[in-house]
């Protein structure tokens, strides 16, 4: 039997991440060992929508934690990227190879379905095309349909490559990125795809994962990738740093030890707490706030809501107007004397308070 309940106020005001959130629910089926949280921030500009991810957490709070700071991240990148929704994310706490099944999944579909459209979900860490499409055989509020956006992977590099040729031009003067050594923490489905690009524009890359068998895959693939530890890949000399990991990889600890003079890449909340930006700033290193790095995925995804259903040209004109607005907004920032990542934020809540996009008049 499935069990929701919705989380107060003052139950989250203590939590992490909280962030006067509209609702947040934890819900459970023990019969499946179904456990985890739905988070979603605001919905202003539209019903929620962000990915479904599951993971091993150590603990219910430290998922419920993921799940706030990650909604509140899915806010910014929508209204950044011009999307009419909001932010919202599902976390599920299991060892995808031990805890997930069938059973499982049709358990959260009745989770999503609750929503009745307000929460819209697809793939994130641990939940793939298949199990996506294995879900829609029971609700339609699944996003990423086989043949339509499918797997974001690429629509999410795709972003981030082009924002990164953008700031390399701004930072070094040249949006080749041939004459660049680039450092990839994580190279998973988004951090491979990534390498990829980067392989054909002739960067000099280094790689690091956790997993050998990822970065294995990846050496096979791309023979010229340098591999070097996870644990210190961060303080290598490099020009660009891209963290393609989970979270909080960029702490008080680690930003001391960073040498690149770029940060762009797909992971999602890459500061361990926002203030660390501003020991970036000191260091003169610019920070492309995550949310607008990898959006690209998101505008992939999020193109199956659109009325008339999915437009691939859409999508890549959209990614790439993305990218272009860096310039804009990297001017402004430039010429106010105001930090890029702070006009990022400023910008996004602006939209997502006002409840109008960049896409509405």
């Amino acid at each position: 039997m499935l069990e929701i309940k919705k989380l107060s106020a003052g139950e989250l005001k203590s939590i992490p991440g909280y962030d006067n959130h509209e609702l947040v629910i934890r819900f459970e089926n023990k019969e499946t060992g179904l456990l985890g949280f739905v988070a979603i921030h605001n919905t202003n500009l539209g019903p929620a929508s962000g990915g479904t991810r599951m993971y091993p957490y150590t603990s219910t709070k430290d998922a419920l934690i993921d799940a706030l700071k990650l909604s509140r991240a899915m806010t910014y990148k929508c209204a950044i990227a011009g999307i009419t929704n909001g932010g919202g994310k599902a976390v599920i706490i299991g060892d995808i190879d031990h805890h997930k099944n069938h059973d499982l999944l049709k358990a959260f579909v009745e989770v999503v379905n609750s929503f009745n459209g307000k929460f819209y979900t697809g793939e994130d860490v641990g939940i793939s095309e298949n199990d996506i499409q294995f879900m829609l055989n029971y609700s339609k509020f699944f996003i990423g349909r086989s043949n339509f956006a499918g797997d974001p992977s690429p629509y999410t590099a795709l972003g981030t490559f082009y924002i990164m040729r953008n700031a390399a031009e701004n930072v070094f003067g040249s949006s080749d990125l041939s004459k660049r050594t680039i450092g990839i923490k994580g190279v998973g489905k988004v951090g491979i795809e990534l390498l990829k690009l980067l392989t054909e524009a002739g960067a000099s890359v280094m790689i690091a994962d956790i997993k050998q068998d990822a970065v294995n895959r990846a050496v096979i693939k791309y023979p010229k990738a340098k591999v070097v530890s996870h644990l210190d890949i961060h303080s290598q000399p490099m020009d660009i740093f891209a963290p393609c990991a989970l979270s909080g990889d960029i702490n008080w600890e680690s930003v001391s030890q960073i040498k690149a003079k770029l940060i762009c890449g797909v992971a999602n909340n890459q500061l361990e707490v926002p203030e660390i930006n501003d020991e970036l700033i000191k260091k003169g290193i610019l920070y492309v706030p995550d949310y607008l790095s990898n959006a690209g995925g998101l505008i992939d995804l999020s193109d199956e809501l659109e009325k008339g259903g999915y437009n691939k040209e859409r999508v890549m004109s959209r990614i790439k107007n993305l990218s272009e607005s860096f310039r804009e907004i990297f001017q402004i920032s430039k010429k106010e004397n105001i930090s890029f990542a702070g006009l990022v934020d400023q910008l996004a809540e602006q939209r997502f308070k006002n409840g109008k996009t960049a896409n509405q008049k």
